[in-house]
Parts: C-alpha cells; structure tokens; sequence
C-alpha cells in the first residue's frame, strides 16, 4: 500500500474558530451540502451550474481528485455550534516555489450569508496561509458583476489588482472577466487585526 507525500502546501488540516471549523472535504459532507447548496442564486456568477444531488457529488469528488493531485486543498464549512455543512472553500493555484495560494471556490447557504462565517473562515485561511505556510502572497479573485463578491473582498482589505478580459467560461458556455485581488504578508498584520475586530462585533 503506497501513501500520498505532501508538503506542508498540500497537507490536509482542519482549521477552527469559534463559530466555524473548516474540515477536510470528504463525501461525508454530501449530504449537508446538497441540502443548502442547490440553490440558483448561488451559482449565478461560478463557473459550476450545480441542479442535483449527482451535479454536488461529482462537485465534491472532483474537489477530492485535486486534492489528491496538490492542484487544491478544499475544505468544507462547518458551524461549530450545530455541526452543520453550510458550504465550502478551498486552497487553490498553490504553488509553494513562490509561496502563494488563492483562497476560493467560496459558497455558503444563502441563511448563513453575510454572517460571522465568512469572515471567520476567511480569517482561518489567512492565518494558516501566512502564519503557518509561510506565503508571501495570496490571491482571490470574482466575476467582474459580483458586485457583492467583489464588496466582500475588498471589505477584507484585499487590493484590486485589474480585471483580465474573457478570462474563464462557465457551464453554460458563457465568458467573464475575473478580476484579481491580492494580500501580501507585510500586509496581513493590518488585515488580521481588522477581521479581528469584525469578529468581536460580528459575536
């Protein structure tokens, strides 16, 4: 029996706050995913068009192969409080030669939106992206119309970087520009203390 070597990139690991714990995505989070995650209005400005049961199963087990791959290391989002799946996330375009990741893929059921867990979950993956792997950079990036996406990132202190044209195309076979946001690690200190206090006030 061989066993899969990764880096300290690549490694899976939970990550826990106090309202939410990000844990390894597996299977056993289907079921939780497919009862908040088939949702229209989710979806409107991803890549994925996700209608079924079978459309979240091959979501997460495509998750799962990249992971297997260290093309990404996605995470499902857990409320602590209930042990419920409320979404997901993940690492992903890591590359550990120049020490940056993009943290992404980013869904969470529309009741538990604009709520302490997104900023707590982004605030876990900042911190173990640039305490605990060393990054000296980390990316994010939206649709361009994601209006609401793109108030969210910036409102964590990310910097708008430009918008590359027609850069992806959904599963609808329709084009969008993304446009990129970065954090850089002499600029986590700042960042990390104003989610700190979005926290104390979000509790």
């Amino acid at each position: 029996m061989t066993t899969t070597s990764f880096s300290p990139y690549h490694e899976p690991v939970t990550l826990e706050g106090r309202h939410v714990r990000l844990e390894p995505l597996t299977l056993a989070h289907l079921d939780g995913l497919a009862e908040v995650g088939l949702d229209e209005e989710i979806w409107r400005f991803g890549l994925t068009d996700l209608r079924t049961r079978d459309d979240m199963r091959k979501y997460v087990e495509t998750a799962i192969q990249e992971r297997h791959e260290k093309r990404s290391l996605p995470f499902a989002t857990v409320l602590r409080s209930e042990g419920r799946t409320v979404g997901s996330t993940r690492f992903g375009n890591i590359e550990p030669v120049h020490r940056r990741v993009e943290i992404g893929w980013t869904w969470i059921g529309r009741p538990w939106q604009r709520t302490a867990v997104n900023t707590e979950a982004k605030y876990l993956m900042l911190r173990h992206a640039f305490e605990a792997l060393g990054c000296v950079r980390v990316e994010l990036k939206t649709s361009a119309l994601n209006q609401k996406s793109r108030t969210a990132i910036a409102r964590l202190g990310a910097r708008e970087e430009g918008i590359l044209r027609r850069h992806m195309v959904n599963d609808r076979g329709v084009y969008r520009d993304t446009v990129y946001y970065s954090i850089l690690e002499e600029e986590w200190p700042a960042v990390k203390s104003r989610l700190e206090e979005r926290m104390k006030r979000d509790t």
